[in-house]
């Protein structure tokens, strides 16, 4: 029978150009698929390379290490991957994370009768690296369900995975907040064995009960998250195997007592961490407060006295903070102090080398951990180099690391069995690289010479050879010829006995040059030696060396101490100069603006009057100081600067409300001494010294502003003490009496007072007493008493005038007199 055609099925037009575009754009896609992916592979082939070149050059860079790892992982090279990361496990430890991306991509891409134990051992060296609870959950899940022995719960079997569970208990089960997870898995693992045990076997079925029971017990023991959720799981497993218990509530009837009591103390534990775990899990603090959160936790732990606890709180803190310096060392200082278990403690110390490879102390503590628990040479040896390899901040820790390995094969030399491989020659050789290593670094410092003290003491002791400590000795000399490398070379020889060797580096080294006050002290220490050990002729001998090596030291101390003076007074007079130039041109424009207001004010109606005043007080003044020109002009350019500073400080206001004043200063001390003097009480706002408005010179007073109260009153504490040999007056300054003083003196006495402020010399007060005294003899602030207006400058006015009283010539008063008519008057005479 033959077969029909079948009639095609009509298609439209508009179909078929559907049909078209759609394939057009499907090459299309296709085609922008595979550039976009050529694309990328030349990227990701660059950025490959590029990684490789940093690696080769800085096999150290960790972040290099991190792309290198992601980007293998993102390209599938399974074999480069794998030894990229073995590369970096060599070097750094690695994250929980990598761990597990480590193993499930093996798990994933490799086959083998092999594998099982190859993932098996990325596991172990996972968990020994850092705590984490998600690893070890991990580790249990892969070993139950690839381990065949596991799987089919074979006696073999299940004792593997009780000890790896036990493992994790020990590890894990103790963290507050992930333990539980620890110990579900565990109890699901022997439920499952309960499951599988056949029905017929009730002996078997009961133990396994038995030990489900324990391990809930266990559990409700432990201060964790969730207890009483735990205890209510507990009740109703207890209900299910017949027993009768209220499986809804969290009380505690009908359980054992000794159950009851230990979840009771659980739970009260807990309870006293609940805060200190929130502190520490809360995702909006900073590094240095989750970091201080958990320092203040491990206190805690500590005052509590239960060292698991606290190893288990420490390794959280160091998966959180793996290169903590700080950390580290509190956690190793902790376990070599409460924990003896070696292992232990080994382990932890090579953790820690491995993250914190810098700090010098993590590897000298690492080789005493190793020989306190009794390592083998090798293994010793092993990190001695290591820890040779890294680079520390500062050369004191390579020494202290040379002193340490040298320690400790001097102690088992000493304690050394026959036929052990130990010999001096080690010592030897250590001796001699920790000198080639130190010399150019250390060559002139006590550690440096310490080393070679004790090299020299156990050639002697151990080696049993004064040459060779003779040796060590000479050969430091010539390095570093330092006063206490030949001390301690001749204090060697006079605990020998031998004197005459003694007396003949004493001869080599006194006329040396030493640092300090060395020189003289090898000379002194060749006279005492002498005193004790020598005859009268030695001793006569060595005075006649020494003398005048002392007297040539001498003259040069002081020497150096005439130079070291006069560049401390230079400095000071540059100081001084620069400061006044710079008050100078700070107050120059605010003391014009000033004295012109201040003219406007005493006579705002006259101008004229005004300026005839004026030129008449500039002529005046400068017939006054005709006479003194000769005699100050050496002084001049000195003077005139102390003038100017004067004259704009003049304009500036005091209130003096935390001011102390100082009399009986040495003339030579300046603002820097005072502020000095003032340094340990602090809070000094200015420092006035007064000077002479003439000559210049310090008055030997000075006001010092404070800032507050209570540092004015530390400051007047110091009455009494020593500035640059003087005993100096320190006293609070008072303006208000001086206010009172004056207004109570009577409207028609006359008090003479100058117009210069504190600031140039001080204002008549009690406190500047003296300073009037020094002007009266100078001829300055003369007093003029009665109504005599003879040879009375026409600048000053006479006694009894006032300033809102007219000046009026009263009967039987001269006229003031010129400055010329007062020269005539002496002429003649």
């Amino acid at each position: 029978m033959e077969e029909e055609e079948s009639e095609p099925i009509p298609v439209s037009p508009h179909h078929i150009a559907d049909v078209e575009m759609a394939a057009a754009h499907a090459v299309s896609d296709s085609d922008d698929s595979d550039s976009s992916d050529s694309e990328n592979e030349a990227e990701q082939a660059v950025e490959l390379q590029n990684l490789q070149s940093q690696l080769s050059t800085d096999p150290s860079n960790y972040d290099a290490h991190i792309r290198y790892v992601k980007l293998l992982r993102k390209m599938g090279e399974l074999d480069k991957l794998r030894q990229a990361r073995e590369t970096m496990s060599a070097l750094f430890p690695l994250s929980p994370e990598m761990w597990q991306e480590w193993a499930k991509d093996e798990a994933s891409h490799s086959s083998g009768p092999d594998i099982l134990a190859v993932i098996e051992n990325l596991y172990e060296r996972g968990i020994s690296d850092y705590l984490s609870v998600p690893l070890w959950c991990d580790y249990l899940n892969f070993v139950r369900e690839h381990d065949p022995s596991v799987r089919d719960y074979s006696p073999n079997g299940i004792a593997k995975a009780r000890h790896l569970f036990e493992r994790a208990i020990t590890a894990a089960g103790l963290h507050v907040t992930q333990g539980n997870k620890i110990w579900d898995a565990y109890k699901e693992f022997e439920h499952s064995i309960f499951n599988a045990i056949d029905q017929t076997d009730i002996q078997a079925k009961e133990k396994q009960v038995q030990r489900i029971r324990s391990i809930f017990h266990r559990q409700l023991s432990v201060p964790l998250a969730n207890l009483k959720s735990t205890l209510i799981a507990y009740k109703a497993w207890e209900v299910e195997q017949g027993n009768i218990l209220d499986a809804e509530s969290d009380d505690v009837d009908g359980i054992s007592s000794q159950v009851v009591l230990a979840y009771k103390k659980a739970l009260e534990v807990y309870n006293a961490r609940a805060p200190l775990e929130e502190e520490i899990a809360r995702q909006d603090s900073v590094e240095s407060e989750k970091f201080q959160h958990f320092m203040s936790y491990l206190k805690f732990e500590q005052s509590s006295g239960d060292p698991a606890r606290v190893q288990i709180l420490y390794e959280r803190a160091i998966t959180e903070f793996p290169v903590s310096s700080d950390l580290w060392l509190d956690y190793t200082r902790y376990l070599d102090k409460t924990l003896k278990v070696g292992s232990v403690v080994r382990d932890v110390y090579s953790r820690a080398t491995r993250n914190c490879p810098w700090i010098g102390e993590l590897w000298v503590r690492y080789l005493l951990s190793l020989e306190r628990g009794h390592a083998s040479e090798k293994d010793i040896s092993d990190v001695y180099e290591k820890s040779l390899e890294c680079t520390f901040s500062t050369f004191e820790e390579y020494l202290d690391l040379f002193l340490t390995r040298i320690d400790g094969l001097r102690r088992r030399i000493s304690l050394a069995k026959e036929g052990d491989a130990l010999s001096f020659s080690m010592i030897k050789e250590t001796f001699q690289r920790a000198s080639e290593y130190l010399s150019p670094h250390m060559n002139h410092t006590d550690g440096f010479l310490r080393l070679y003290s004790y090299w020299a003491r156990l050639e002697l002791k151990l080696g049993k050879d004064l040459g060779a400590a003779r040796g060590v000795w000479e050969n430091l000399l010539k390095i570093c010829s330092m006063f206490e490398a030949w001390q301690g070379y001749i204090t060697m020889e006079i605990e020998l006995g031998h004197i005459n060797e003694a007396r003949s580096l004493y001869k080599r080294c006194y006329s040396k040059s030493f640092s300090g006050t060395g020189s003289e002290d090898i000379c002194q220490a060749w006279l005492r030696f002498e005193r004790e050990f020598g005859t009268l002729d030695d001793f006569d001998r060595a005075v006649q060396k020494v003398s005048p090596r002392l007297e040539e030291l001498k003259l040069f101390r002081l020497q150096q101490e005439s130079i070291s003076l006069t560049a401390t007074t230079d400095q000071r007079e540059h100081n001084f100069k620069k400061t006044a130039r710079e008050k100078r041109k700070s107050g120059s424009k605010a003391t014009d603006e000033q004295s012109l207001a201040k003219r406007q004010k005493n006579d705002p109606q006259d101008p004229k009057k005004l300026n005839q005043n004026s030129n008449s007080q500039e002529q005046n003044k400068t017939e006054i100081n005709e006479g003194d020109e000769t005699k100050d002009k050496v002084d001049e350019p000195e003077n005139e600067k102390q003038i100017k500073d004067s004259s704009a400080a003049k304009n500036k206001v005091y209130t003096d409300q935390c001011t102390a004043f100082m009399s009986n200063l040495p003339l030579k001390a300046n603002d820097e001494d005072l502020r000095q003097f003032f340094s340990d009480v602090g809070g000094v706002s200015s420092i006035r010294i007064l000077h002479d408005k003439f000559t210049g010179k310090s008055r030997g007073l000075a006001y010092v502003d404070f800032i507050d109260e209570g540092h004015l009153v530390a400051a007047v504490a110091k009455n009494k003490h020593m500035l640059l040999g003087k005993k100096l007056s320190i006293a609070r300054s008072n303006p208000k009496q001086r206010k009172e003083s004056n207004a109570s003196i009577a409207p028609g006495e006359h008090v003479e007072s100058s117009k210069q402020t504190r600031a140039d010399g001080g204002s008549a007060s009690k406190e500047g007493g003296s300073s009037q005294s020094a002007g009266r003899r100078r001829g300055e602030n003369i007093q003029l008493k009665g109504k005599n207006t003879f040879a009375v400058p026409r600048n000053v006015r006479a006694l009894g005038w006032t300033a809102n009283k007219p000046r009026t010539v009263e009967e039987g008063d001269e006229k003031p007199k010129s400055n010329d008519e007062f020269r005539k008057m002496f002429l003649k005479k």
